[in-house]
């Protein structure tokens, strides 16, 4: 548990959960300019959020912060770590290598969260069996043995909605616990299996929605 880190309620909301990576990743982007000390709203300043909701999500999570003084921010960024789980590495593989399977693929900033991909998977036997910025593109039928092997616990799915569905029936038959979807389709799992969907049409149609809303604001 992290410095000066007594029992705290891990009983948190979704949102709360959402915050917390940008409150972790502001502190430590901070560099040579970290102080030794920092409080709520020094955070909530620089992000723009309240600075009552940036306390309440804090306390949640570490009672070290002192009135006037606030957090000390090498305890609080081990704190928001071992909260996350960053510390803890999950090896995680994806299914799909297609233009956002490579991405994901080679997105360096997965090992700060704590995952570790460990191999892309696809049915295109032209793609796979090659390196791909250090990673192996490996063809479908190795997929359960490695994650059996290894215990793989996380998949990532990266495929066209009308494939999903059964590469997430594959996934749960070889283990995986927890699946982070892509495809814009819902997903039928049996209880006890977590999923994430990220829609990334229905973000960028939010996304357009909340500019044109802004925009006709300023007309």
């Amino acid at each position: 548990m992290g410095v000066g880190c007594v029992m705290v309620n891990r009983s948190i909301s979704k949102q709360t959960l959402l915050r917390l990576p940008l409150y972790l990743n502001y502190m430590k982007q901070l560099g040579e300019n970290t102080p030794e000390h920092i409080s709520a709203t020094t955070i909530a300043e620089a992000l723009r959020l309240n600075h009552v909701v940036v306390r309440k999500d804090l306390a949640a999570v570490s009672s070290a912060g002192k009135p006037k003084v606030g957090y000390n921010t090498e305890a609080l960024i081990a704190e928001l770590e071992e909260f996350l789980g960053y510390n803890d590495v999950d090896d995680a593989i994806i299914v799909g290598a297609g233009k956002l399977g490579k991405a994901l693929l080679t997105y360096g900033g997965f090992k700060d969260c704590g995952m570790n991909i460990v191999a892309a998977f696809d049915i295109d036997e032209e793609v796979c069996e090659e390196d791909y910025g250090g990673k192996r593109i490996l063809t479908m039928d190795k997929l359960m043995d490695l994650c059996e092997r290894m215990r793989v616990r996380i998949g990532i799915i990266a495929v066209p909605a009308e494939n999903a569905q059964a590469i997430c029936n594959l996934l749960i038959e070889s283990g995986i616990l927890a699946i982070w979807n892509f495809a814009p389709v819902h997903l039928d799992v049996p209880e006890g299996i977590l999923v994430h969907n990220e829609n990334l049409a229905a973000s960028l149609a939010l996304l357009s929605k909340q500019l044109k809303e802004k925009l006709d604001a300023n007309t």
